[in-house]
C-alpha cells in the first residue's frame, strides 16, 4: 500500500523524527520525481539521546540528496504531549513558510487514528475530537489508512534503518497507555468498528461545519443562541470561535463561554485566549479586542 502513496506535484516539508513511520514515509515519497522535499526534524529536548536522532535524520537527508532543516527546544523530561506537539508544529509551520512549501507531510498512520480517537473520547473533546486526525489546513497525512504493521513490513523489506524513541514506552503518557495496554486487548473487529465510526463522524462533521459556516455571522443573535439546547450551543460556539480565527481553547473554556453567553448580564466580557474576548449585549454576541470592562 505504501508504494501507492501519491501527493500532488509541488514543494513539501516532510516531518521526519527518525522513527520507522517517518523513515518509511520519506523512502516512499522520494520515489516521486515531481515533488521537491525538505526534510524537517524537531528535537524536543526531552531525551538525552535526541541529538543522535537529529544526526541520523540529517545523514538520511544527505544520502537522499534532500534539503535538511531542524530546530531544537529544551522542553525537558516532564514535558506534556500537548506542549511537545505545539512546539513541533510551530517549527514545521516556520519551515513551511521559509521554504515556500505548499504543505507539511506527516507520517501519522492508522494506529495513530485509533489512539487519538480513544484519547479524545476519554477527554470529552466532542464531535471534533473523534475525527481530529485528518488532512487539512496545509497538512497532508498520506498514511492514515496504513496500519503500523505494514509500515514495519515495508521498512524491513527495503532494509531501512531507524531510531527508537525510548519515551514511546513510557506509560506515564496517556497515548502510550492506550497504545501498549488498551488497544492490544482489542480484536481486529473492534478496531475496524472504531475506524468506521471515525470515518462516519468525519463525514458528518464536514456536513455540519458546512451548514454552520454558511449560517454563522461575525456577530451572533443572542436570543437565537439562548434557545439552543446546551450541547448544540456548545458546538455552535466552538465552530464560531474557529471561524473567527480562535482555535486554541479547551473544553472548560468552551463550557464557560457557552454558559456565559446565555446567562451573563448585558455589557459583560469574557476572556478567551490570546487577548481575545467575548462581548455580550442584550441581543448579540461578538468578539472584541481587550478592553477595561467588567469581566466574568
Amino acid at each position: 500500500m505504501l508504494m501507492d502513496i501519491d501527493v500532488p506535484a509541488g514543494r513539501y516539508v516532510v516531518a521526519v523524527s527518525g522513527g520507522v513511520d517517518s523513515v518509511a514515509l520519506l523512502h516512499a515519497l522520494r520515489e516521486q520525481t515531481d515533488t521537491h522535499l525538505i526534510v524537517a526534524h524537531f528535537d524536543h529536548g526531552i531525551r538525552d539521546e535526541s541529538a543522535e536522532d537529529r544526526r541520523f535524520v540529517q545523514e538520511l537527508a544527505k544520502d537522499y540528496g534532500l534539503q535538511f532543516v531542524f530546530d531544537t527546544a529544551r522542553l525537558g523530561p516532564g514535558a506534556s504531549e500537548a506542549a511537545a506537539r505545539k512546539a513541533r508544529y510551530e517549527f514545521l509551520r516556520r519551515a513551511q513558510a521559509a521554504s515556500n512549501a505548499q504543505a507539511i507531510i506527516t507520517a501519522h498512520h492508522q494506529d495513530d487514528v485509533l489512539e487519538t480517537a480513544v484519547i479524545n473520547l476519554l477527554r470529552g473533546t466532542g464531535r471534533k475530537g473523534l475525527s481530529s486526525l485528518t488532512n487539512g489546513e496545509g497538512i497532508i497525512r498520506p498514511l492514515l489508512q496504513v496500519p503500523k504493521t505494514e509500515l514495519l513490513d515495508y521498512a524491513r523489506r527495503h532494509g531501512l534503518q531507524w531510531r527508537e524513541d525510548s519515551t514511546n514506552n513510557d506509560t506515564n503518557y496517556l497515548r502510550n497507555r492506550i497504545r501498549h495496554i488498551v488497544l492490544p486487548q482489542w480484536s481486529q473487529t473492534d478496531k475496524r468498528r472504531l475506524l468506521e465510526i471515525v470515518e462516519q463522524m468525519r463525514s458528518l462533521n464536514g456536513e455540519l461545519d458546512t451548514l454552520l459556516d454558511e449560517n454563522l455571522e461575525s456577530e451572533l443573535n443572542r436570543e437565537w443562541f439562548v434557545l439552543l439546547p446546551h450541547a448544540v450551543a456548545r458546538e455552535v460556539m466552538a465552530t464560531w470561535l474557529r471561524q473567527q480565527g480562535i482555535r486554541e481553547f479547551d473544553r472548560a473554556t468552551l463550557e464557560r463561554l457557552t454558559i456565559g453567553a446565555k446567562i451573563a448580564e448585558p455589557g459583560k466580557v469574557m476572556d478567551i485566549v490570546k487577548r481575545r474576548r467575548l462581548h455580550v449585549t442584550k441581543n448579540t454576541l461578538s468578539l472584541t479586542p481587550p478592553w477595561h470592562g467588567t469581566t466574568i
